[in-house]
């Protein structure tokens, strides 16, 4: 097959599906931003977005407006293509963005599949949960959340067909957009992530922590109340006051990759650090910042108790990882959260709002963790029979992709135009990029 993958971040979701059709022969091409600085995998075409050319059109129509121009700069480096004869059998973009939104214009015969990621709502999500900030939203809000949809309902419109991590995320989507959509979750490297006695990690101040430490750990790409911050910090102060020997490590960015940032200028993670700086024993808490993908498997299999907190939003990579590597995961009772864990059987919930619960469940968790052993296996067992990577995921999206072959389909052969590839990369083992590991390469 000649399958084209278009993503401003590309490899993202594709990472594994791609390295995979590559090892099997297909032909695959990837689109991206011309900023993307990722390895490349596979062949890669660039395009260059200039958000001048966006213009100043109305607040409420400001991100739609963004995705119509990205799309038409993608579009540019497609026609290229084309005009070089290449014709793909498929094309994988995501909803996103506006990048996939003249694939049909330039090649109305090929096949569109799209990554439904995230449909966007003024209730029942990520908007308004959390009565801390902004509880109650304007109409141009509640408005301007509806229009986000736009290019992903143009998106949608055009393909042959969806895929969606979780069932949750698939029923955020109109009853009569759901039928295109199959629930493929990209999968976990159970093989790569799974439980090491002899794991450690080296703290910045050079202390070396193992498994028989009292290690609490906490995930984000960037700390921000979007997945929770704020909560886990004002959980620490009773914590830290019952566990004398307790160490919390903290992964994340000072940024803001969800939510909207501050509007003072400061950084989510120093406002929640000032708020309880001075009930914390702050030489036991440690922000390591961005760290190499290796260095969070080995910090998720020594860790005690990790705590993964979100809005009912896109579900991140980091908590199936930490129950792949054997710990506890003490999470938000919210979906899709729930989906995957089932509170006293594989892991912990916990109501979002409840600093005060977050905390005592941590302190039973690091005062007696034979207690919690069978919910450390349960939640590795529940991740390789449900995520696994090699086993159960790549097949799927394989089986996926293949049912727009044209040999299944019954069409003529095309003849291959390799050169328009241009020399191919060798491909890179690395691991992938996560919705919230903050990492120093990006995987």
């Amino acid at each position: 097959m000649r399958v084209l993958f278009i993503h401003q971040n590309f490899p993202a979701q594709f990472r594994h599906i791609a390295q995979l059709l590559k090892k099997s022969g297909d032909e695959v091409l990837a689109l991206c931003d011309s900023r993307n600085t990722r390895p490349e995998i596979v062949p890669v075409r660039r395009y260059r977005f200039n958000e001048a050319n966006v213009g100043k059109p109305s607040p409420l129509a400001a991100s739609f407006s963004q995705h119509v121009v990205r799309g038409r700069h993608a579009a540019d480096e497609m026609l290229k293509l084309r005009d070089q004869g290449y014709v793909p059998d498929l094309v994988f973009g995501h909803v996103g963005w506006g990048e996939a939104l003249a694939v049909r214009d330039v090649w109305p015969s090929a096949k569109l599949a799209v990554h439904a990621e995230f449909y966007y709502s003024a209730d029942g999500a990520n908007i308004g949960f959390d009565p801390e900030f902004r509880a109650t939203l304007t109409f141009n809000e509640r408005y301007a959340a509806r229009l986000n949809n736009a290019p992903i309902l143009l998106s949608m419109a055009d393909a042959d067909a969806a895929v969606a991590p979780t069932q949750w995320q698939k029923a955020r989507y109109p009853s009569h957009l759901q039928s295109k959509i199959q629930v493929l979750h990209e999968g976990i490297d159970t093989d790569v992530v799974a439980p090491d006695p002899a794991a450690t990690f080296v703290l910045p101040n050079g202390r070396t922590l193992g498994v028989k430490d009292e290690v609490i750990t906490f995930v984000n790409r960037n700390l921000e109340p979007y997945r929770g911050y704020h909560i886990f910090m004002r959980s620490l102060p009773a914590i830290l006051a019952e566990r004398k020997n307790a160490q919390v490590v903290i992964v994340g960015g000072d940024g803001a990759s969800y939510g909207p940032r501050p509007r003072d200028g400061r950084s989510w993670k120093d406002i929640f650090l000032q708020e309880v700086r001075d009930a914390l024993p702050l030489d036991r808490v440690h922000f390591v910042g961005s760290i190499p993908y290796d260095r969070f498997v080995a910090l998720m299999q020594i860790s005690s108790a990790h705590l993964y907190l979100t809005y009912p939003f896109v579900l991140s990579w980091s908590m199936l990882e930490a129950m792949s590597a054997g710990a506890l995961v003490i999470a938000s009772k919210t979906a899709p959260v729930e989906e995957v864990i089932v509170d006293g059987e594989n892991g912990l919930l916990v109501n979002f709002f409840d600093a005060e619960r977050l905390a005592e469940l941590t302190i039973e968790a690091l005062a007696a963790p034979s207690q919690f052993q069978d919910l450390r296996k349960a939640a590795r067992r529940a991740i390789v029979d449900r995520y696994d990577l090699k086993r159960r995921c790549l097949p799927e999206w394989m089986e996926f992709v293949r049912q727009f072959d044209p040999a299944r389909l019954g069409k003529p052969a095309r003849a291959s135009v390799g050169r328009v590839l241009g020399v191919e990369s060798g491909i890179a083992v690395v691991a992938r990029d996560s919705h919230d590991v903050a990492i120093s390469n990006p995987r």
